[in-house]
């Protein structure tokens, strides 16, 4: 496979999904600013989101496609065609009944993850109210996710990578069109989540159609595929719970901060997931599946190969990416924020929390290289034990870093968080013997090093004061965003091509 070619059409789709992604953002930020009504929604949003990490797009893909991978290998269409039936079965029943739980224990829910809001009754009650109507998402998102395990795996990245984008939509037309039909406007979100979610699945049927995989009913479960499955799970539902429960811990630190920092967070950390839902993701989409048949094959050679280009791709985009961030955070968050309700204190706010986020998008992007390593073996245990380790250090500098840096302290200590995830995942994985470094780590490295220090200069020297950024007019900042940025990416690609550092030869390694 051209995982290169694959690579780009999956970013591709994504970063359109994630452009719409700012579009939304921004628009919410526009209408509903960055307070009262958007912290209730942005806690009602994310707890359906963190469930569906856990149960479908974390420890089930984990657990799915690896057993999937080796069903299409190693058996017959027909053997394959009955797993999926019957997992997408049990799923299905799961979801409901965790829906219905969770719309019926929706107060209990909020008091847990947000307890800050108890003090502020009608918060509260909002943050109830939303989280009812944005609690069935679980199950459309969840069998999305389950669709698009089986599309990855049959090459057909593409459809699962633009399936965001039905989402985004329903957000930018039910926030533009029908706030205003809701005595509390903010109503308009949690309903937009809902369709998004509907549209979401209905989208992919046809082509699992087209394949030949629309589950059917099935109940009988006494398969050894499912159970193999489940027994991944556990390990794979508690790794995953643990990085989601972390971020749950995190709402709940801001909901006792000042008004406000839920959704500060929430902005930068959308800013963060660009790069790491661009690149990361796209990177842990192809490589999972490609991982697992590699290993199925017993091909290590393959495997170790596979591994290199991934890290040596991530670090190439990666290490731009968060530098970028880190120094233009003014000039983005005010581009795509800066308007209506959403306020000059806002902006700042963001800045420090987008900041602290940037000096760990390294790790969030090596995670997404190094942990499918683990589940193509179906070794989940390793990858949760480094988590669990992870969660310890994170709510320690948590504790450490919130008295003076507040809500950015909570984001700097995610993101520190994951490169200590990252470090760990990568010294388990060099005592296996399925993964070795190629040579020529060292001088790769300080070549991206020095490419970056050129690229910090020039964004550094020609951005000028980021106080005026507030004061630009809408084509102003567009038009000086777009400099730096297109300047900036030629100089860096420019300097690795002058280092010695030949991309073309590292895409025509993708050529498996």
């Amino acid at each position: 496979m051209k995982l290169f070619k694959t690579l780009f059409g999956v970013g591709s789709m994504t970063f359109l999904s994630r452009i719409l992604g700012f579009l939304r953002d921004s628009i919410i930020a526009r209408i509903f600013g960055a307070g009262f009504a958007t912290d209730a929604f942005f806690v009602a949003f994310k707890i359906p989101n963190l469930l569906r990490r856990i149960s479908a797009e974390g420890a089930f893909t984990q657990a799915f496609i690896p057993i999937l991978s080796e069903y299409k290998t190693q058996r017959s269409e027909r053997d394959v065609s009955i797993l999926v039936s019957k997992v997408a079965t049990l799923l299905g029943l799961f979801l409901v009944l965790i829906t219905v739980l969770g719309v019926f224990a929706a107060p209990w829910i909020v008091y847990v993850s947000a307890p800050g809001f108890i003090d502020n009754p009608t918060k509260f009650e909002l943050t109830v109210d939303l989280l009812r109507i944005t609690f069935p998402y679980i199950i459309f998102i969840s069998l999305v996710s389950f669709a698009g395990g089986v599309l990855n795996t049959y090459g057909k990245f593409f459809v699962p990578a633009f399936t965001p984008v039905w989402l985004n939509l329903s957000f930018i037309i039910g926030a533009i069109f029908f706030s205003h039909h809701f005595d509390q406007p903010v109503y308009v979100l949690a309903w937009a989540v809902f369709l998004g979610g509907v549209l979401q699945l209905f989208f992919q049927v046809p082509f699992l159609k087209k394949i030949g995989f629309i589950p059917n009913l099935n109940i009988d479960f006494k398969d050894e595929g499912i159970w193999r499955i489940l027994k991944l799970m556990g390990p794979a539902v508690i790794g995953v719970s643990i990085t989601q429960i972390s971020l749950l811990i995190n709402t709940i630190f801001a909901s006792f901060l000042a008004s406000g920092s839920v959704s500060w967070l929430y902005y930068a950390d959308r800013l963060m997931e660009f790069p790491v839902g661009v690149l990361g993701v796209a990177l842990s989409t192809i490589l999972l599946p490609n991982l697992s048949k590699s290993f199925s094959g017993s091909n290590v050679h393959e495997y170790s190969k596979l591994l290199n280009w991934g890290l040596r791709l991530a670090i190439i985009f990666a290490a731009p990416a968060a530098v970028a961030l880190f120094i233009l955070s003014v000039p983005l968050i005010s581009t795509l924020f800066y308007y209506g309700a959403f306020t000059a204190h806002d902006v700042t706010m963001t800045h420090y929390a987008v900041m602290a986020y940037s000096v760990g998008l390294i790790g969030l992007i090596l995670v997404k290289v190094l942990a499918p390593a683990f589940y193509a073996q179906q070794n989940i245990k390793t990858p949760v034990k480094i988590a669990l380790f992870t969660l310890l250090c994170t709510q320690f500098m948590n504790l450490v870093f919130i008295g003076f840096l507040k809500h950015a302290g909570l984001a700097l200590a995610i993101g520190l968080g994951a490169c200590i995830n990252a470090g760990l995942l990568y010294f388990y994985l060099q005592k296996q013997k399925f993964f070795q470094l190629d040579s020529g780590w060292a001088v790769f490295l300080l070549k991206i090093l020095g490419a970056v220090i050129l690229l910090a200069i020039f964004l550094i020297f020609y951005r000028g004061d980021i106080g005026l950024w507030t004061s630009y007019s809408f084509v102003q900042k567009i038009q000086n965003l777009f400099i730096l940025i297109t300047v900036g990416a030629l100089i860096y690609f420019a300097s690795l091509k002058i280092f010695g550092i030949n991309l073309k030869a590292l895409f025509k390694e993708s050529n498996h």
